[in-house]
């Protein structure tokens, strides 16, 4: 079965306003749009298809640059809507709390760390925090669509929570002023979600 846009789960203009509702209707309907289309456009008739999308990541033929970008494209992006939330995020808690004071020394020095690694992403790109088996957390930045899944990026592990520092994510709103953008994803991160996925990655 060819993958699908999948739904928000929330109205455009449900984050603002520390995203705004027309960059998210771009984002999502557009952007976001194109990369499913293109990636069941790149699979088709080949032996990726009806694979799911972190199996075809993970083993990527990284030379395959039309799998490899709308691939990711459409991944990160999957993964960037459910971990925000207009409503009902929670709080950094728990186990995943335990682990990035461990790696870390604070919830202030992750999210320095995580702005960091945004904000010096040269170009366009994608900040990551990701887990390894056992537990361990990683923030890491890749440029493009490219994500810790891939074979032979920057950083491993699963990724948790991501944040998309290409402009057309922030430019109508925040021009370039990038750690604008940066500051205000950390007001609408479901943390909810980021930590279930910890625990299914861990």
């Amino acid at each position: 079965m060819a993958f699908q846009l999948p739904e928000l789960g929330y109205a455009y203009d449900a984050l603002e306003p520390n995203i705004d509702a027309r960059t998210m209707e771009i984002h999502h309907s557009k952007h976001h749009n194109g990369y499913t289309t293109k990636l069941n456009g790149a699979i088709a008739g080949t032996d990726l298809e009806g694979k799911s999308i972190e199996d075809i990541l993970t083993n990527l033929d990284m030379s395959n640059s039309a799998v490899r970008n709308n691939g990711g494209g459409f991944y990160n992006h999957s993964l960037f809507w459910t971990v925000m939330n207009p409503e009902d995020r929670g709080y950094l808690s728990g186990d995943l709390k335990d682990a990035i004071e461990a790696e870390f020394g604070s919830k202030d020095a992750f999210i320095e760390a995580f702005s960091k690694a945004a904000a010096t992403q040269f170009g366009s790109g994608w900040a990551w925090l990701c887990v390894h088996k056992g537990g361990k957390v990683e923030v890491c930045s890749t440029p493009n669509q490219d994500n810790p899944l891939m074979p032979g990026v920057s950083c491993g592990g699963t990724p948790i929570l991501g944040l998309d520092v290409w402009e057309h994510a922030y430019y109508l709103n925040y021009q370039n002023r990038r750690p604008d953008y940066i500051d205000a994803f950390f007001n609408v991160i479901n943390w909810n979600e980021v930590e279930r996925r910890y625990a299914a990655a861990k």
